[in-house]
């Protein structure tokens, strides 16, 4: 029996299983977002898996499947903006392709650092980081 159980409060009955329930799913579409980066075609698939999994997982990382399509459906507009500015505007095109980059970049990162803690995102529909505050000191 550990410290915190008692005889009168056993401690909750949590398999494994059910608390690791689409972790690698969750795992497995931040590195599809992040190869979207270089190969365009991974980004689409990974918000579809999200998408088509989401209903399948466990209560804390269907909050990392629900950030990670708001990060796929908001930042393609912005991705399509920079990309067609790029053609008449470069500087601006560049500038939001450059932004959209270090967002989406950010948020994977908060993201898989969030899973690898096994901890839900706090605020999956935000447009930042999921109301994460990001700093650079641990």
């Amino acid at each position: 029996m550990q410290a915190s159980e008692t005889a009168d409060n056993p401690a909750p009955e949590i398999r494994t299983s059910d608390r690791l329930r689409g972790k690698g799913v969750a795992m497995a579409v931040y590195l599809l977002y992040l190869g979207g980066i270089m190969m365009v075609f991974t980004a689409p698939l990974g918000v579809l898996i999200a998408h088509l999994m989401r209903p399948r997982v466990g209560s804390w990382t269907h909050s990392h499947l629900h950030f990670q399509i708001r990060t796929f459906w908001f930042g393609l507009p912005a991705l399509l903006a920079g990309g067609g500015l790029l053609v008449w505007q470069p500087v601006s095109g560049y500038l939001i392709i450059t932004a959209w980059l270090a967002w989406a970049v950010g948020r994977c990162g908060v993201g898989i650092h969030r899973l690898m803690d096994n901890r839900p995102i706090e605020d999956p529909k935000s447009l930042w980081f999921g109301g994460t505050r990001v700093t650079l000191s641990d």
